[in-house]
């Protein structure tokens, strides 16, 4: 896969996307270690560890004078990350289709929102957290949603995008929508890959490194040329850690939880395990909080289990709390507690789990979680699970969030 991934042009001018090329690639193709298996939208994490490199950036000399349609520009960097490998980069791209919501939202933080072209589902990106910061947010309606009964190859043409920013293995071994010759043809036509699945650690298909949110994180800044914007919002993530942490109460005093998926009218559950790396769990770790399923023999949801457990199982382990994850987007904690809660209240199975009758029923959190996602998440499971230490404190500067997402200035 190495060369260039420039199309044909009209002119003899060079275009945009001829400033768009493929280096090394990691295993010599497109996809490195793919071993199939089936996977479902809700699948979630393991507990490998996360790998970690650092982002290559290689500035190229400057072009000296020549035919202005084979001059390159003065300044190229590259992007490595796995499975792809490195992706040469010779401007920051203009229009940029991610998958999943875990990677708009990084492009949102690092104010590049507006380069967004595509979302896999609208239903899976949770948006409202940008009502609490002046000047943010995306226009959710205009993303283009690739999802549409299976994975069509159309839309891709239909954004030209100048990067797709999303892991190659997800419309191949996550959905098995496409095969190598559909990844290699909109490589070819359109523009490469980048990117790699962050969320969970169950598939087996995902057998080269994964990346923790914030290494994800930092690679996305790269290739939109924004370290700065990065390394304030990191710092702000490491402030939170640190107070949160500080006030946390020892950890045999912290209560467990039971990750569960659920319906507005919960009669049964999917667990979806707390323990594990995965990227949308970052901030249960955060706060501590054990996994309430371990030990139990309650499996999580996987590549290779989408069983459910009744409330006579879920009262058979008690946990001291629940989240419980569902698809519809925006519920304030209000209108939770007068459905969902208000209806296990009055199950009369369910009324009798610890965690209902001590209102320690949580909603879940998003499952893509990004940057901007993952401060909120903190703050709200510290508050939620902990008022007496926090006394429903705002735990972050949301007017100095903006400012770097809007203006890249921190303080």
């Amino acid at each position: 896969m190495n060369g260039d991934t420039t199309e044909t042009s009209e002119t003899d001018a060079p275009t945009r996307r001829d400033y768009l090329k493929y280096g090394a690639v990691v295993g010599g193709g497109l996809l490195a270690g793919c071993a199939g298996g089936n996977a479902t939208p809700t699948d979630d994490g393991g507990s490998e560890s996360a790998a970690t490199a650092t982002p290559t950036a290689t500035p190229s000399e400057e072009s000296t004078e020549s035919d202005p349609s084979t001059a390159t520009p003065a300044q190229s960097y590259s992007v490595t990350m796995e499975p792809v490998g490195t992706v040469e980069f010779d401007e920051v791209p203009e229009s940029i289709a991610p998958f999943t919501a875990d990677y708009v939202d990084m492009l949102v933080a690092l104010g590049h929102g507006d380069a967004v072209e595509s979302i896999w589902y609208r239903g899976r990106y949770k948006t409202i957290h940008y009502d609490e910061l002046d000047g943010v947010s995306v226009d959710l309606d205009g993303l283009t949603q690739l999802w549409n009964d299976g994975i069509p190859k159309e839309p891709f043409y239909e954004m030209d995008a100048d990067l797709h920013l999303m892991d190659p293995h997800a419309p191949t071994d996550w959905f098995q929508a496409w095969d190598d010759s559909d990844l290699s043809e909109i490589r070819d036509n359109v523009a490469p890959f980048l990117g790699n699945v962050i969320f969970r650690r169950t598939d087996d298909w995902h057998d080269y490194r994964y990346y923790s949110l914030y290494d994800a994180f930092e690679r996305v800044a790269e290739v939109v040329q924004e370290r700065e914007r990065y390394e304030a919002i990191r710092s702000m993530h490491d402030e939170l850690v640190a107070t949160v942490q500080s006030r946390l109460p020892a950890p045999d005093d912290r209560p467990n939880a039971a990750l569960v998926f659920a319906g507005e009218q919960p009669e049964e559950f999917t667990p979806y395990r707390l323990s594990g790396n995965g990227a949308n769990k970052e901030h249960f770790r955060t706060l501590g909080l054990a996994d309430a399923f371990a030990g139990t023999g309650v499996d999580g949801l996987s590549t290779s289990d989408t069983g459910t457990i009744d409330y006579e199982t879920l009262l058979e382990v008690d946990p001291d709390s629940l989240l419980l994850r569902y698809h519809r987007r925006g519920k304030s904690r209000a209108e939770f507690e007068d459905s969902v809660l208000s209806y296990m209240r009055d199950h009369p199975v369910g009324s009798n789990l610890t965690a209902v009758q001590e209102g320690r029923v949580f909603r879940g959190g998003p499952i893509y979680s990004g940057p901007l996602h993952n401060l909120f998440m903190i703050e709200r499971y510290a508050t939620g699970y902990f008022p007496e230490a926090f006394d429903g404190d705002e735990l972050f500067d949301r007017d100095r969030l903006a400012r770097i997402v809007t203006e890249g200035v921190d303080g």
